[in-house]
């Protein structure tokens, strides 16, 4: 049997390192990573069936001779914050690259597309420059004139590498008190081996063709909530000042200009929006989500034989 490759742009990030290990454990299945540096990214060198290759996506001839004897593409690629304030580089990652993208499959004869965008993005609505240029490239490749595409509009994603979770947990260590900006916010978070596993399955099914799936945990928190809960995982329980949209809004505006951009006011709008799904987790791909609760222990407490259990239990579907 001939086998099938597939290339992930954006597959050297958090949900595309485990998408990567997942598809290549498919028969007769070849990935292709594109990155702008392979020696960054040897955790993905060393699995087998998976090719790391140096790609400028941004460059237009470069992307189309990459996809050269792909069958299927998956676009990962998504930031969170942009240098500046005017949201042209939230429109570089998400609406240009894309652009390209669909001229890139194109030139190749390559007609299958699955999408990563957001919940909450939104081309006319949207309160943020992320939301709003989300929604514009997802709007763009499912109007996309001889594409077969899926969308998904993940709420914020954990698991083992997460930049959320682990991210609280990093300032619970070394903050005495924590002013929490957006405490209010509410998410449903979804694990990152639901949203892989919804990929795949996508990849299989023609019926997934044309349509946007939103994918979310079983369950709604406060963003306060979930802050809390990484303190009494970590053993780093904090006092928590929630703190309101006008002093929210002040800490983003101060915070945008310390080194990596920890938070921001395009951040800040993005909270106005609840991140949370309107029905239950879609049908189509046969499985209930997993509860943040049988997974964040794994490495939020520590790595001991006994926390392992519930991450074994979660890959098994059990």
């Amino acid at each position: 049997m001939t086998k099938r490759t597939i290339a992930i742009i954006g597959g050297t990030g958090f949900v595309g390192r485990h998408l990567a290990q997942e598809l290549a454990q498919l028969r007769n299945t070849r990935v292709r990573v594109f990155t702008r540096n392979r020696e960054r990214n040897k955790e993905l060198i060393v699995i087998p069936g998976v090719s790391v290759e140096e790609v400028n996506v941004h460059d237009e001839f470069a992307l189309a001779e990459a996809l050269g004897g792909v069958d299927a593409v998956v676009n990962l690629v998504g930031i969170l914050n942009e240098r500046g304030h005017s949201g042209r580089g939230f429109r570089h990652a998400h609406v240009d690259l894309t652009r390209r993208l669909l001229t890139a499959c194109r030139e190749n004869g390559i007609r299958r597309l699955l999408h990563m965008s957001a919940l909450g993005a939104d081309a006319e609505n949207g309160r943020s420059h992320y939301q709003r240029t989300k929604g514009e490239a997802e709007n763009l490749v499912m109007n996309a004139d001889g594409m077969e595409v899926t969308a998904f509009r993940p709420s914020v994603i954990f698991g083992r590498g997460d930049s959320f979770l682990n991210r609280f947990a990093g300032l619970l260590r070394i903050s005495p008190v924590l002013p929490l900006a957006g405490a209010w916010a509410r998410f449903q978070p979804v694990y990152v081996n639901d949203v892989v596993a919804a990929f795949v399955h996508a990849l299989d099914d023609r019926h997934t063709i044309g349509q946007r799936y939103d994918l979310c945990g079983p369950r709604t928190y406060t963003l306060q909530e979930l802050v809390r809960y990484v303190g009494e995982q970590t053993g780093h329980e904090r006092p928590i000042i929630p703190l309101g949209k006008g002093l929210s809004w002040l800490q983003a505006a101060v915070l945008e200009w310390v080194p990596g951009k920890p938070f921001s006011l395009d951040n800040y709008h993005s909270l106005l929006t609840d991140n949370v799904c309107e029905g239950e987790f879609p049908t189509v791909f046969g499985f209930q989500p997993t509860t943040l609760e049988s997974v964040a222990p794994v490495y939020l407490a520590g790595r001991t034989a006994r926390w392992r259990y519930p991450d074994y239990r979660s890959r098994a579907g059990r």
